[in-house]
């Protein structure tokens, strides 16, 4: 008996460690989200491209479009134009798209579309970038200038890291005379990006230009220029003007490099606008459009991998263990009495079709109608199963009777009472009698109100919209009601209802 105890209890502890542990992993490892009315962010991001084409000469225009191999993921990408030929390129990390044209004369709009969205799961490939580059010549003024940075700069670092946060820092300082001499009086981004690359090629650090769109509804934006270098594991990005390490969540790398967003040939004045807007969009739904659009499949291998009309029959599947959970409390440890453990749970799988209230009336008024035509069958003293056939023909004709006078009268909610389970119906019928015939109608009655009662309580704790949500896309959960089952199983305690059968024992 004690190994018994334990075999249970170690399976009982498995089965819930198991449950909670998937569970956990598809929540805080994979991102799906716990409710249903969880949304993502969808942004659209229009470049709208606006230049000057000389006349009778081929146009050929390039622009810098986002690598997306990144966190981020593309829904819909466009290219939009009139009688322009167009081709993207990818080169040294980049994307590059090119609108050309045979010939264009006067002012030419040419836009990009991009739809994307944070990228939703997957394993993200492994960064790679160089660890080490060759100095950029430097003499006279500035070398002396660079150095004098420098030996400061190594003094108050440790990693690389720290070097180029404090390289940063010391060239945006504007009391410092040996930074004034590297800018030459240009205290622009760029100007002092070059400053920063200089003073970090000559302690070999590599370092690349970074230039980010900032995912935020403004009217219009142009790229900012960030700084990154390679550590031998991952990119750190630092701002060149605050030193500031990590680039935030709202910036997406549009392209790296020292070339200009956009180049023509044939034309003149190349401007570029940005627009951005923002939308929400459910998170399952988004989820399984950026699985159609990477390698990540953790929904492909989920009940959301299944065909539409096949997971709606699984949504109502995955509840019946909750309902069995329903009715299991009820009977052993509120000493409610019903006909058997499933068949509420098959009735309040009915009450799905005809709502509550109307499958409460029909219920009732057909089992009324078969506990009548059973009683006077047994006057006939017939065998079981010509009784039962019967009375399942009656509760078909019945059924098909309810149905046509609600149509009549308009009442459409009566049609679906062809789907009530009518075998469960007949021998709900049967079992009632039995019952009435053996311990009497008070007996009968108190069992088919208990029935009635879980089935009810049942359907509502099935029909929870967030609940059936959250137990489809979870199903390792219904590990965790199984461990619960068995250890009610092992139940020897008291039941509610018996506190009003030993009442007396009480007062005395």
């Amino acid at each position: 008996m004690r190994s018994l105890n334990l075999h249970l209890k170690v399976l009982i502890t498995l089965l819930v460690s198991l449950g909670i542990l998937i569970t956990a992993y598809q929540i805080f490892i994979l991102g799906i989200p716990m409710t249903e009315d969880e949304t993502d962010d969808l942004w659209n991001i229009d470049a709208r491209v606006e230049f000057q084409a000389n006349p009778r000469e081929p146009v050929k225009l390039q622009m810098f479009v986002p690598p997306l191999n990144q966190d981020y993921v593309s829904l819909n990408e466009s290219f939009i134009s009139n009688n322009y030929g167009v081709s993207v390129n990818r080169a040294e990390g980049n994307r590059k798209v090119t609108w050309s044209a045979r010939r264009a004369s006067g002012k030419q709009t040419l836009y990009y579309r991009l739809v994307l969205t944070k990228r939703y799961s997957g394993e993200q490939a492994k960064a790679s970038g160089p660890i080490f580059r060759d100095s950029i010549p430097v003499e006279g003024a500035e070398k002396i200038a660079a150095e004098a940075l420098l030996a400061p700069i190594r003094q108050h670092s440790a990693d690389v890291e720290t070097f180029i946060s404090e390289t940063i820092k010391r060239v945006n300082n504007e009391n410092d005379d040996n930074a004034k001499l590297l800018l030459g009086g240009d205290a622009s981004t760029a100007n002092k990006a070059q400053a920063i690359e200089l003073l970090l090629s000559i302690a070999h650090v590599p370092m690349q230009r970074v230039h980010t769109i900032r995912l935020a509804a403004e009217i219009q934006q142009s790229p900012e220029l960030w700084l990154r270098s390679f550590n031998g594991d991952r990119w750190l990005y630092f701002n060149p003007e605050t030193g500031e390490q990590g680039l935030p969540n709202d910036r997406m790398v549009w392209w790296t490099g020292d070339e200009p967003l956009v180049s023509v040939e044939g034309g003149r004045q190349p401007q570029v606008s940005f627009s951005l807007n923002n939308s929400e969009m459910n998170a399952i739904r988004l989820a399984k459009l950026t699985d159609e659009n990477t390698d990540a499949d953790f929904l492909e291998y989920s009940l959301y991998g299944l065909p539409l009309q096949t997971q709606q029959t699984f949504m109502i599947m995955v509840m019946i263990p909750i309902g069995v959970l329903v009715i299991l409390i009820l009977r052993n440890l509120g000493g409610l009495q019903t006909l058997g453990t499933f068949t509420p749970v098959l009735i309040a799988l009915a009450f799905r079709e005809t709502q509550l209230g109307f499958g409460i009336i029909l219920f009732t008024v057909i089992t009324a109608a078969g506990l009548s035509l059973r009683s006077y069958l047994e006057h006939l003293k017939l065998q079981m199963l010509p009784r039962l056939s019967v009375v399942l023909t009656f509760v078909v004709v019945l059924i098909a009777v309810i149905s046509l006078f609600s149509h009549k009268l308009g009442l459409e909610r009566g049609l679906s009472v062809a789907l009530f389970p009518m075998v469960i119906l007949t021998m709900t019928i049967e079992r009632l009698s039995i019952t009435w015939e053996e311990r009497g109608g008070s007996h009968a009655f108190k069992v088919a109100v208990g029935t009635l009662f879980a089935a009810t309580l049942a359907h509502l704790l099935m029909s929870v919209p967030e609940l059936v949500y959250f137990v489809f896309t979870f199903p390792a959960i219904l590990l965790i009601l199984v461990g619960f089952m068995l250890a009610m199983g092992r139940y020897r305690g008291y039941r509610l209802t018996e506190l009003f059968r030993f009442k007396a024992f009480l007062k005395d």
